[in-house]
């Protein structure tokens, strides 16, 4: 099945923290998140939900697949759309005006197109900033750029940290985060097609292959290569592995993310025809993790014969029997304006309008129940800096939670 149909952080990704220097997720903890005096929009609720939450219109955009903001950024929020801009939501409107347009540069629809934005955890300083996207030749690229002002980014300062050719459209995992270490993690897909039929045992599997990965970088030039490796990377040094690779074996995780509170991995991982899961490590159990496809779909044996010892099996698995077909990996809340839910995790789908929410832990997940808030075409969650929660429609809307 494809994917779908279309605080605090020690400095790095970008700031200064030399290549083999980072850390693992352990190296920081991140404060639990605060309400911010500075107010979101509000416009437009969507139904009320039980326990207390409930949806509130942030603005409509044209094909929203991502909501983030900078850290210490309270007065303004980044949309990214799937065709190539990054808008701003600013005190609470939507300017006209795009941060970054690069829809030149972008093929967009279905899995392709501009996908994801992190920003460097002294972006207040440094103004540096990181994008993936579905490049003209259907690549997958990230690329950096500096911002020009609060509202504008400099088009003209792109410098490409990393290019990776793919031969399908499909699967192209698509999510940058600057993690709890401040190392950039890039999530890629498998390559594509079904079954991940590339090469002898595939892609995922594949150590020496960049793909169906979760990679961690250090966006600085180093070396005389555009980006670093650290030297704790679980297969640095390591002969015919990718040193660029943190976790492997994932079929197209779309979403993923680390607890602001604990540095705890959670990984929404697209299923091909029957299992969509969720997969979950404690902090700094990521490294060199191994999550089981294409052997495994979830739970359930997907390729005889094939292997993958000391795998790590899914704490939630769906089936598309069920009416799942394409999983979107969520967030821990840490809002505190939201009791009902903090501490618990919030994942959804494409083709199911419910919002779920769990406690997890390693090796199972528990108390999983139905939020009654309901997103159709869900396509993200998000967080800004002061962690609040997002989910994000392709139909247009972009939502906050917000306590009733």
């Amino acid at each position: 099945m494809t994917m779908i149909a279309l605080a605090t952080m020690v400095a790095s990704c970008g700031s200064g923290g030399g290549a083999g220097q980072g850390g693992d997720p352990a190296a920081a903890t991140a404060t639990p998140a605060t309400e911010p005096a500075t107010p979101t929009a509000t416009s437009q609720a969507a139904p009320a939900a039980k326990r207390g939450v409930r949806l509130v219109k942030v603005g409509e955009f044209r094909e929203p697949l991502y909501v983030t903001s900078p850290r210490g950024e309270n007065r303004r929020l980044f949309v990214v759309e799937q065709g190539g801009r990054i808008r701003v939501v600013r005190g609470g409107k939507v300017l006209a005006q795009p941060f970054l347009d690069i829809s030149s540069q972008v093929t967009s629809g279905g899995e392709q197109g501009l996908l994801s934005v992190a920003f460097a955890p002294d972006y207040a300083s440094s103004g540096r900033f990181y994008v993936y996207f579905t490049d003209r030749s259907e690549d997958q690229r990230i690329v950096e750029y500096r911002r020009a002002s609060a509202d504008r980014a400099d088009a003209g300062s792109a410098r490409e940290i990393l290019r990776m050719p793919d031969d399908e459209s499909n699967h192209n995992g698509g999510l940058l985060l600057c993690g709890p270490d401040g190392m950039l993690y890039v999530g890629t897909g498998d390559g594509g097609g079904g079954g991940d039929e590339h090469g002898r045992r595939g892609n995922a599997q594949n150590l020496g292959s960049l793909l169906g990965k979760i990679l961690r970088i250090d966006p600085q030039a180093s070396g005389g290569r555009a980006y670093g490796i650290p030297s704790s990377n679980p297969f640095s040094g390591r002969q015919g592995a990718r040193g660029e690779i943190y976790a492997y074996g994932l079929r197209n995780p779309w979403r993923f993310s680390f607890d602001r509170s604990t540095g705890d991995l959670s990984i929404g991982d697209v299923g091909q025809n029957e299992v969509e899961e969720i997969d979950f490590v404690r902090r700094g159990r990521g490294r060199g993790a191994n999550f089981g496809w294409r052997p495994f779909e979830g739970r359930a044996r997907f390729a005889p014969g094939e292997s993958a010892p000391g795998h790590v099996r899914p704490v939630i698995q769906r089936t598309h029997g069920e009416g799942w077909c394409s999983i979107t990996g969520g967030v821990v809340v840490r809002d505190r304006a939201l009791p009902g839910l903090r501490g618990r995790y919030l994942f959804g789908d494409f083709c199911k309008p419910g919002i779920v929410s769990a406690r997890l832990s390693a090796g199972r997940a528990r108390d999983v129940r139905g939020t009654g808030l309901r997103v159709p075409s869900l396509s993200s969650f998000g967080e800004d800096a002061s962690g609040r929660v997002y989910a994000v429609s392709t139909g247009g809307a972009v939502y906050r939670l917000v306590a009733r």
